[in-house]
């Protein structure tokens, strides 16, 4: 069977991994960036194609290598490539399968802020900040001390920056060319710019939130594989305002084949 993997994600990674375990199975992917290009193939895809590929590319992607499955393991996020996707699968009547990886359940706690959108993220983040202004401090002494850490991804700092001076913003970000010089560019100093891979225990994030001084922490839903509970709970255990992104929801996805776990979706579309 040929299968396309949307990857660029761990889950990716796990499902490429487990497809190229069975026998009979050709697995194309496809990555947005150079980095996700080599782990998806060294998880065991037989080709990878790098860029960001609307519906018409998606579909001559798979009519080029005769894709019988297209499995959707892109970030939760990324809901343009997950419709593209689905319009792309459709269009050539080739069946669709999306891993949704389990959602984190947000606790109810007066320090936490969920929102819809990352333009309501950043408009809350500001409110906070201004709250925190203190009068006994001079200028340059609230601008050092108000610092919010965003936790996010480097494609939505924008948001922040067009709302907040970029002098406040501590960005963690992957430890990649594009996403230091995407840092630069939008006006983060290079002292604030923490390049680092992984998903980190709360006590390590507190650190980080200490060391620079954090007064607010902005984040997403990323389910517990982004380790969105670990940057929650080490924001509640320092008293720290935590702004949660939710989901978006992709009405394309009503009526589609959606799994939580690798080893059942595997299962399932290859009986």
């Amino acid at each position: 069977m040929n299968i396309l993997v949307m990857a660029g994600t761990s889950d990716a990674r796990k499902i490429i991994k487990e497809l190229s375990s069975r026998k009979n199975v050709n697995i194309m992917a496809t990555a947005t960036t150079n980095h996700g290009t080599e782990l998806a193939r060294s998880s065991g895809a037989d080709g990878v194609l790098e860029g960001r590929f609307n519906s018409e590319e998606l579909a001559e992607i798979m009519n080029d290598n005769q894709v019988e499955l297209l499995i959707d393991a892109t970030h939760p996020f990324a809901s343009a490539a997950t419709r593209n996707a689905i319009l792309a699968s459709e269009t050539l009547r080739v069946t669709y399968a999306r891993f949704e990886r389990p959602s984190t359940e947000i606790p109810d706690n007066g320090l936490i802020y969920p929102v819809k959108s990352f333009k309501d993220a950043a408009v809350t983040v500001k409110g906070i900040l201004n709250q925190n202004q203190n009068d006994d401090f001079s200028e340059e002494e609230n601008h050092s001390r108000n610092k919010v850490l965003h936790l996010a991804g480097v494609n939505t700092l924008h948001y922040l920056t067009s709302t907040i001076s970029p002098d406040k913003i501590v960005a963690r970000v992957l430890p990649m060319v594009y996403s230091i010089k995407k840092c630069l560019e939008l006006g983060i100093p290079h002292y604030n710019i923490v390049a680092m891979e992984g998903t980190f225990s709360p006590e390590f994030n507190g650190v980080l939130m200490k060391e620079f001084q954090i007064k607010v922490v902005l984040t997403k839903e990323s389910g517990q594989s982004g380790g969105t509970m670990s940057k929650i709970q080490a924001s509640l255990d320092l008293n720290i305002p935590v702004i949660v992104v939710m989901r978006p929801e992709i009405a394309e996805l009503q009526g589609k084949l959606v799994f939580d776990d690798v080893k059942v979706l595997c299962d399932k579309v290859l009986e």
